[in-house]
């Protein structure tokens, strides 16, 4: 019960020492801060894994050994729902748009992340891995599969927006997320092949959002479909704002996931996410 009237008095102290108005809230966020927040986010989406096949897994070894011990594993985390599709846009929109199965093309005019972030004048970038050429639509190219690439579905973000995936470059969105490529995300390929893409591929964003505020987000769209699980994934979260080392019991959803983006990034939620929990008891 204490705590507002400590606020009072910090905000009372800054606007006299200031004569007018506080030049930022920064001293007061430092008080309060104690869920998430950060400057940007970037998520990469891999595939159809249970969580025990891949946390403990000898066939992980950077996930295990290197990656989960420098941010947070969400140890109950869950897809919406089968097959890969409607996970991926429930993730970007805050909704399945009444996709059920594995369909394309699909177009719609829903609000979703990407143009909230427009509207707020913020940013966003899709990376596809393995797509023929930026502003590609087709559904599939070789390792491509556009079902892996909401964005694309979406007539309110721009062609601009759907690009190629070469690598973490210099220039970076508001929100970046990428899509490997169907071998990567180990739809095709095994744990350990996705394994050594993440482990060359996760450092340069972990780097660069040391000094940027930045968060990823490494998450799996479903478990494997034909296990009889609970559609349990692996969800782990690093970033200078994230508690090395630890692991949350919180149950949560790709909503929940996409509710904690967008509080960090500052932009209204949506559809279903608004009732999801956002990510709590990781955050420093």
């Amino acid at each position: 019960m204490r705590l507002p009237v400590f606020l009072a008095l910090l905000l009372s102290g800054c606007v006299a020492a200031s004569g007018s108005q506080l030049p930022h809230a920064s001293a007061v966020a430092d008080v309060i801060r104690a869920g998430p927040h950060g400057s940007a986010v970037t998520i990469v989406l891999m595939e159809n894994k249970d969580y025990n096949l891949v946390v403990g897994s000898s066939q992980a070894p950077y996930l295990n050994k290197t990656l989960i011990p420098q941010g947070a594993l969400l140890e109950n985390s869950h897809a919406i729902t089968h097959p890969s599709e409607p996970n991926y846009l429930a993730l970007f929109s805050g909704s399945t748009q009444g996709v059920t199965g594995d369909q394309c093309p699909v177009s719609f005019g829903a609000t979703n992340v990407a143009s909230e972030l427009i509207a707020a004048d913020k940013s966003f970038a899709g990376y596809s891995e393995s797509m023929p050429r930026d502003g590609y639509t087709g559904c599939y190219s070789g390792l491509y599969a556009r079902k892996h690439s909401p964005w694309v579905d979406f007539t309110n973000v721009p062609p601009s927006d759907n690009l190629v995936y070469h690598g973490f470059g210099a220039s970076v969105a508001t929100f970046v997320w990428i899509t490997p490529n169907l071998c990567h995300d180990t739809h095709d390929c095994a744990v350990k092949v996705g394994d050594k893409w993440l482990s060359k591929n996760l450092p340069p964003i972990i780097a660069w959002n040391k000094s940027h505020a930045g968060l990823l987000i490494l998450t799996w769209d479903e478990a494997d479909p034909d296990s009889n699980g609970q559609n349990q994934i692996a969800t782990v979260l690093v970033g200078p704002m994230v508690k090395p080392g630890a692991k949350s019991m919180q149950d949560v959803n790709h909503y929940s996931v996409l509710h904690t983006i967008e509080a960090i990034l500052k932009v209204p939620c949506i559809s279903d996410d608004c009732t999801a929990p956002q990510i709590k008891g990781i955050w420093q």
